[in-house]
């Protein structure tokens, strides 16, 4: 009798920021929505654009792209807000498009390299390989911690300012 095999999968929204994919666990996405007028913040870190009005609730504004230092974009007509809750918030991603839901196998992806990690990339949870593209897997609980010391309150703070 052969081993049994299982075919665990991860499912994930993909989305593009310059010319990478990135992907986050699709239990983390709370909506996508199309940009919308911002309120910048005074004195808010450069990647946190400002706050928005969401059916009620104001949440907090980052830009992926000056996020990850890449060359600030101009917003198109696929650019999106990914709204995700993560470690008890609610945060918009503004991403240059958002281009599937995919379930990706658990055994293709890999680690990130310590290489990658060694620059200050932790919050990378591990590349996908897909037949033609790598994607890269985000650990967004990661993330958001290394943009403050305790990304609960100051996000908390972020939208009462507003």
């Amino acid at each position: 009798m052969g081993e049994e095999q299982t075919f665990e999968q991860e499912q994930l929204v993909v989305f593009e920021v310059g010319d990478e994919s990135f992907g986050i666990d699709i239990s983390l996405v709370q909506e996508i929505i199309r940009m919308q007028p911002i309120t910048e913040v005074p004195k808010a870190p450069m990647y946190v654009k400002g706050v928005i009005n969401l059916r009620g609730k104001v949440i907090p504004i980052i830009d992926l792209r000056e996020r990850f230092g890449f060359i600030t974009g101009e917003e198109t007509k696929a650019t999106r807000i990914v709204v995700v809750n993560v470690l008890g918030n609610t945060v918009g991603m503004i991403v240059d498009a958002v281009s599937e839901v995919l379930r990706l196998p658990t055994d293709a992806i890999e680690p990130p390299s310590t290489i990658v990690e060694s620059i200050g990339s932790q919050y990378l949870k591990g590349i996908g390989k897909l037949e033609d593209r790598l994607i890269i897997l985000l650990d967004l609980d990661k993330l958001l911690m290394e943009m403050g010391a305790t990304p609960l309150n100051s996000f908390t703070e972020l939208s009462q300012v507003a």
